[in-house]
């Protein structure tokens, strides 16, 4: 039962996150090129995204209704959007499209969150809870290799749409039997005592907001980066999957280190790696810097996520979901300000890499956040 849960977890999130969401990234070339988006518009639709994520991590924290329902409609959500982006090449319907989509994302985060680690605590294999959280990294490794697939193709933007929502679609349809029945992500009848939100906790939030903030700028247009420094260059599309093989080797790096130092220093640890890799794609030039670069941040890209869920489960065991959903929160308010950032980098400079600069830096202040436990 226990790898059942995980499993399921893990191709939940392959299908919301790693397809879902972020398949926007290799399709910003194509639809660039194919004039229904510039640079600068391309970050406004981001960020509708982002809100769209924040709306749902914020629903799916507070909800106690549907929430079994909610999840099943998160990951078709992203399958069904996904294939419907194909019927769209307004700017402006693609913002609705990546708002919903982020927000069914949102759900399935939080949610697929907190019934896998609930569930793998209750079988005595919480273990395998980092491993559910490479399925992101396996999404836009699988995606991202079916991009460079695409693209040598020459594909239209919509046909390229209409392969990752097939993919998304073959996947979910094997899992959708062992998603969570009704009742089992409601909390026990005994409440817990209130949460209270020590100086500790405090800190972790604003660190995995300014996570959110440093990795996202990067994350949104490494692909375009590629393609507008070396046109045509084959070898330039494989930025983006590399940053999502690297994610999934860095879960693994995690599992076999989890016992080296405690969960806030190997947080700490990751920040400041993943800082690293954003501002050496901003500053080493030619494609090592985006390669560097890339893989830098995507060794620490999931492990951040997992060990901030596991710090606030250790001081906070019994607000596992209201955690998950908080921290998801915070992390989505960030991505929504980096998007933003990146419009104004682009609209006053016509380059990306002020924004990178500022990303690198919150990315730094963030492990610093986090560093001391705090009492």
């Amino acid at each position: 039962m226990a790898g059942r849960v995980a499993f399921s977890a893990f191709i939940a999130l392959i299908v919301a996150m790693g397809i879902g969401r972020f398949t926007f990234t290799p399709q910003v070339p194509l639809m660039i090129a194919e004039h229904q988006l510039t640079l600068t518009s391309a970050a406004v639709v981001a960020a509708f995204n982002y809100l769209g994520y924040l709306c749902g991590s914020w629903n799916a924290m507070r909800t106690n209704v549907g929430v079994e329902a909610k999840l099943k409609a998160g990951i078709g959500g992203a399958v069904i959007l996904t294939l419907l982006s194909a019927c769209v090449s307004d700017a402006w319907l693609h913002g609705a499209v990546r708002f919903v989509i982020g927000w069914a994302s949102g759900w399935t985060m939080v949610l697929v969150a907190a019934w896998s680690n609930e569930q793998l605590h209750k079988y005595g294999r919480p273990g395998l809870s980092a491993a559910v959280f490479a399925g992101p990294g396996t999404g836009i490794l699988l995606s991202g290799l079916l991009a460079v697939f695409l693209h040598a193709r020459q594909v239209s933007a919509a046909q390229a749409w209409c392969a990752y929502g097939v993919l998304a679609l073959l996947l979910a349809l094997p899992i959708l039997r062992f998603l969570p029945r009704k009742g089992e992500l409601h909390r026990p009848e005994t409440a817990p005592e209130p949460l209270v939100l020590t100086p500790a906790l405090k800190k972790l939030v604003w660190s995995y907001s300014l996570a959110g903030f440093g990795y996202i700028i990067p994350a949104t247009f490494l692909s375009q980066m590629a393609a507008a420094r070396f046109p045509g260059s084959a070898f330039g599309q494989f930025v983006w999957p590399v940053f999502g093989g690297t994610a999934v080797l860095g879960i693994g790096l995690g599992i076999l280190m989890r016992h080296l130092g405690e969960a806030n220093t190997r947080l700490a640890f990751n920040l400041w790696v993943q800082a690293l890799g954003v501002l050496c794609a901003a500053i080493v030039p030619g494609l090592s810097g985006l390669a560097i670069g890339a893989v830098l941040m995507g060794l620490p890209f999931l492990n951040l996520v997992q060990l901030s869920l596991q710090y606030a489960r250790e001081m906070a065991p019994h607000h596992s979901r209201y955690m998950a959903g908080l921290l998801t929160t915070g992390y989505a308010v960030g991505q929504l300000v980096g998007p933003l950032i990146s419009a104004l980098s682009t609209g006053l400079t016509h380059r990306l890499e002020p924004a990178l600069y500022v990303a690198g830096v919150g990315l730094l202040l963030a492990g610093a956040l986090v560093w001391r436990r705090a009492a």
